[in-house]
């Protein structure tokens, strides 16, 4: 039988701010995690950190074990861009550590504020190639905000808070380094109060230049960013949007940003968006980024539409200095929060006569016209019109292995699952081919709703975040996206799932190929295909196997029902329900068309493989 904590009350925990008291190192760490509102933790235990791991439930910390360390860090990704607060992941010094490497990075792109504990070799066998040693602040230097690595057992407190404040500071990851053997021992020491900033709307000068551009602007349009979730400027954005009758576009992967059923709402830009936002977008003369960085791939041309404004005046919002003015040239620049800024911004403009007043109605005309036409394409855009994707379909009409089902065609899968989609509902969507065309179909009316691998852009992302949002929010329907090629990536933390009571539902597009990859081979090299196949056994008896629930939807019909049941299980039953969709092999425009050109061979032996 296991040993059980003792049952007397705990001593009175150390409150932060009361003054040095004599602890132990351990207990200075998590008195600070606990003083930061840390309640949940993800990872693998290990000796490592296990003096510290013996005090985490009485102090109220749930550490959730998980099947793979990457898996700890996206579910930490994924509680943290829930919950605004911080997600925690821990492991073992030396390879629990390098597995969380890929998961961190996700985390830096996403500005998520993760902390990753990293407990090290001890003081003193570091540098004599001892077991599990590894220098472990190079692997995170260029995906950190900060690293604070504990020089002496009696600062463990201090550099504990600075790595929470600083995440929370510079919205980003960071690591806290702690020699093995700098768990134990006697200390003198205080749990420091936790610092968080107030932001902000940013000069008066740059807003008053900023109010001028708007009010002279005819054609003025928003591209909603992450930082309006970010900063819970939705309805700040609102308001703005209403002052000026200013179409709305989300900036990529941000579908959440701004709500689906506002009529301003215009939908995302960026690879396999709306062409409703772009169409609208290519029109204005001032653009107000509110919260977002402009970020390069979110801006590419897409749908054969080159629509950023080449002459439109661009007003930047950005907490982070250093975003103003990167990647596109600006009018004004902002540093400040986005709900402080959009704020101040309608404020300025609230007694104002402006000149877009003049054509409002008009306006509001043209983004329902585009917004409608769009909405009617994608229902007539049953199947990629690709004729290598066509030549698939016809090939696997003849297939039809299902017992009389047939593979569907991943648009209309598509389709199905929005309009099955439940109220308050979490997304996160993979990276691939099927996952990237779901762009077009995501809608959100609530932030913190949509999540996805955004530039680091890595397979087996979408599965372990969706955990760690449901851990976030119990009370709201989880639902992840992922191709076959990812999902094999990450279907081991559905064991995560079952042996831990938190229950999701996956949607698998199982398609039996790398199809973004796929796809350029197509486009670039003649159809020669190389690894880009993959057969797998069911994905629904392997969900059966590991103790959850398995669905095959073989018929474009029991699409839409086949998710409602798994919401059901999930919501009400407590289960996880891996849905198993039976694609074809078409494929959607290349994911990068911009980085790709057709081959030079300057080998005689080469010569055909142009």
């Amino acid at each position: 039988m296991n040993a059980q904590y003792p049952a007397t009350a705990p001593q009175q925990p150390a409150a932060a701010g009361d003054g040095p008291q004599a602890m132990t190192p351990s207990e200075a760490f998590v008195e600070t995690m606990v003083a930061n509102g840390v309640s949940e933790m993800f990872g693998i235990m290990g000796s490592a950190f296990m003096d510290a791991m013996d005090i985490f439930a009485p102090a109220g910390i749930r550490l959730i074990p998980v099947v793979h360390e990457q898996g700890a860090g996206h579910m930490a990704d994924g509680y943290a861009r829930v919950s605004g607060r911080h997600g925690v992941v821990i492991g073992q010094n030396g390879p629990g550590i390098s597995n969380c490497v890929t998961a961190i990075a996700a985390a830096y792109w996403a500005h998520s504020p993760v902390v990753i504990v990293t407990p090290e070799a001890g003081t003193m066998g570091i540098g004599l190639g001892g077991f599990q040693e590894a220098k472990q602040l190079p692997m995170f230097q260029e995906f950190t905000k900060y690293q604070g690595h504990v020089t002496h057992p009696a600062r463990m407190a201090e550099f504990t808070g600075r790595c929470f404040d600083r995440a929370m500071a510079e919205m980003g990851p960071t690591q806290l380094n702690i020699p093995r053997d700098y768990f134990y021992g006697q200390i003198k020491t205080e749990i420091p109060r936790p610092q968080r900033l107030d932001r902000g709307a940013g000069g008066d000068e740059r807003l008053n230049e900023a109010a001028e551009l708007l009010a002279q602007a005819r054609f003025p349009v928003i591209i909603s960013g992450g930082g309006v979730v970010m900063a819970d400027a939705i309805e700040a954005c609102k308001a703005l949007a209403e002052r000026l009758g200013a179409p709305v576009v989300n900036s990529y992967l941000h579908n959440d940003s701004f709500p689906a059923n506002h009529p301003l709402w215009c939908g995302p830009l960026g690879y396999q968006g709306s062409k409703a936002a772009m169409k609208l977008l290519a029109q204005a003369d001032v653009v107000v980024a509110l919260g977002s960085r402009l970020g390069p791939f979110g801006t590419l041309p897409q749908h054969g539409l080159d629509y950023w404004p080449k002459h439109a005046k661009i007003i930047q919002i950005d907490a982070d200095h250093k975003m103003l003015g990167l990647v596109k040239k600006i009018s004004v620049g902002i540093c400040g929060d986005a709900k402080a800024a959009a704020v101040a911004l309608s404020q300025r403009l609230a007694e104002r006569t402006l000149v877009c007043d003049a054509t409002r109605a008009a306006r509001a005309d043209q983004i329902a016209t585009e917004k409608a036409a769009w909405e009617k394409e994608l229902d007539e855009w049953t199947h990629e019109r690709d004729p290598y994707s066509l030549d698939m379909i016809e090939e696997q009409k003849r297939e039809r292995t299902f017992n009389g089902g047939e593979y569907l065609h991943p648009r209309q899968v598509l389709r199905e699952l929005e309009k099955a989609m439940p109220e308050d509902v979490m997304v996160s969507t993979d990276i691939g081919n099927i996952n990237s065309v779901a762009n077009s179909y995501l809608r959100f009316n609530k932030p913190r709703s949509f999540f996805a691998a955004m530039s680091w852009g890595n397979c087996g992302y979408a599965f372990p975040t969706i955990i760690g949002a449901k851990v976030a929010a119990p009370h709201r329907p989880a639902i992840s996206y992922a191709g076959d090629g990812a999902w094999g990536m990450s279907l081991m933390e559905t064991l995560t799932c079952v042996r831990h009571n938190i229950p999701v539902t996956a949607v698998v597009f199982h398609n039996r190929q790398w199809g973004a990859e796929k796809k350029n081979q197509v486009d670039f090299y003649n159809r020669r295909f190389v690894a880009g196949e993959l057969e797998s056994p069911s994905f629904a008896n392997i969900a059966r196997a590991m103790g959850a629930e398995g669905i095959v939807v073989d018929r474009l019909e029991d699409v839409g029902p086949a998710l409602k049941k798994a919401i059901d299980l999930q919501m009400n039953h407590g289960k996880t329900t891996i849905i198993e969709i039976m694609c074809t092999r078409e494929l959607g425009d290349p994911f990068r068309r911009d980085a790709l050109s057709k081959p030079v061979r300057m080998l005689d032996k080469y010569k055909d493989y142009v």
